[in-house]
């Protein structure tokens, strides 16, 4: 079932609306009634149809419009960056803050035929806390499962969910070249085993199980869904997803094909356009200024196979929108730089899935979680809190079952005695399996 949540800057409520027919369109502004701290900067306005695909028919939309925030611009000089921390919270041990956040965390790595992913996970503190679904997460293109990105990965485990993540080939302390995708279909299928194996596995795999993508990591896990047999996954959800290149940021085909031109050994250079995507992710500049130092984000300008992957693969997932069943949340801020919220609009209303969420955020930038001030970050926290503990309600625990089985004995009066066999389960009542005379 569609939904579409409506926040208004005269009402302190959310009202909801329910719709299967009619795509509905999601604008959040939680600053309707804020001053613009930077008045010579002003927030350029969006036109989500200006990214569509040039063939895209457009699907007639309920909008609801709001003010559009002021941007909070990072001053055009800022002072030279500190060294960084020992981690994105200062310099506590590891262990020592995630006890006060009330999560445990562990580290490992994990074999596949495309290399070793490293991976972590994040579960409640409390170990007899019951588990109410898992959670897959996969970080977006520079970055990796530490640093930041685990923001999100800790708040999930706060509010009682099992997370886990890696990092994907060619980022953080994963095998491969830094910043290089060359095949993204194998990034994918490497993330895909480890995920399941840990699906599979006899404590988790009784339970809703959920996919989660950040930017760049919302197209891979798009392609581990394609990938993954029918009914894997319980719900999909989306921050910010790369479904859609804004086109000041879509390579140039010269490039591309000058490159390609030599036979793939100018695959793995650093020699496409950077675009300085930091700047155009992170709208609170203090939080800008902890993202930059990250001391494994890549750096480097983008490699001519990763871009190259990045066409190709936004074009797959663009023309398979329609094979998309399962429930799923996409989320995107209207001011994002680097996605285009054209992405999530086209998935919500070309997917198959009877049960879609899609929520526009006005003002917000790419980083919707990371990168915002406290209050835009917690109310993005609330609508995915809000969205998959409704999910894990409603489709819950799977479980085997109950059968209860019993024999009727009915004498006949031709001297004979049939013999049933019923068995007794919640997708049956009453069936019977057996007849004997």
């Amino acid at each position: 079932m569609a939904q579409q949540l409506l926040w208004t800057p005269h009402n302190s409520f959310f009202k909801t609306i329910q719709s299967r027919t009619t795509p509905h369109r999601l604008v959040v502004d939680p600053r309707s009634r804020s001053t613009n701290p930077h008045p010579n900067s002003p927030l350029p306005s969006i036109n989500l149809s200006d990214h569509r695909p040039p063939n895209h028919k457009k699907t007639p939309t309920t909008t609801t419009t709001t003010t559009v925030a002021t941007a909070m611009t990072p001053p055009p000089n800022p002072s030279p960056l500190p060294p960084p921390p020992p981690f994105y919270w200062g310099d506590t041990p590891e262990q020592q803050f995630y006890s006060s956040q009330g999560v445990r965390n562990s580290k490992s790595y994990f074999e596949t035929p495309n290399g070793k992913l490293f991976t972590q996970s994040w579960l409640p503190a409390d170990e007899n806390q019951p588990i109410k679904a898992v959670v897959f997460m996969t970080h977006g293109y520079g970055s990796d499962s530490s640093w930041c990105f685990q923001k999100i990965c800790i708040e999930y485990a706060k509010w009682g969910y099992a997370v886990f993540a890696a990092d994907l080939l060619g980022h953080g302390r994963s095998d491969g070249l830094h910043g290089y995708l060359g095949d993204m279909d194998k990034v994918a299928s490497s993330l895909l085993l480890y995920f399941l194996s840990v699906r599979r596995s006899e404590i988790y795999c009784k339970l809703p199980a959920f996919l989660f993508g950040e930017s760049m990591g919302g197209m891979i896990t798009m392609l581990v869904y394609f990938q993954s047999e029918a009914a894997t996954w319980t719900g999909l959800i989306f921050s910010a997803p790369l479904f859609v290149i804004p086109e000041n940021m879509i390579p140039s085909k010269l490039h591309l094909t000058m490159y390609g031109l030599l036979f793939g050994f100018a695959d793995t250079w650093a020699a496409m356009p950077d675009n300085k995507m930091i700047g155009k992710a992170i709208r609170d500049p203090e939080k800008l200024k902890i993202i930059a130092v990250n001391p494994k984000r890549y750096v480097g300008k983008p490699r001519v196979g990763t871009m190259r992957e990045v066409v190709r693969v936004t074009n797959y997932i663009q023309n398979n929108f329609h094979k998309v069943t399962a429930p799923f949340l996409t989320l995107h801020g209207t001011s994002d730089g680097v996605t285009c919220p054209t992405g999530s609009q086209l998935l919500y209303e070309k997917a198959s899935s009877e049960d879609k969420s899609l929520k526009l955020y006005d003002g917000m930038y790419h980083s919707l979680v990371q990168g915002e001030p406290d209050d835009a970050a917690n109310l993005v926290l609330a609508d995915m809190r809000a969205w998959i503990d409704e999910k894990t309600e409603k489709y819950g625990r799977k479980t085997d079952g109950f059968r209860f089985s019993f024999f009727i004995y009915i004498n006949l009066y031709v001297k004979r005695t049939i013999c049933i066999f019923f068995t007794l389960s919640p997708s049956s009542f009453f069936t019977p399996l057996s007849l004997s005379f």
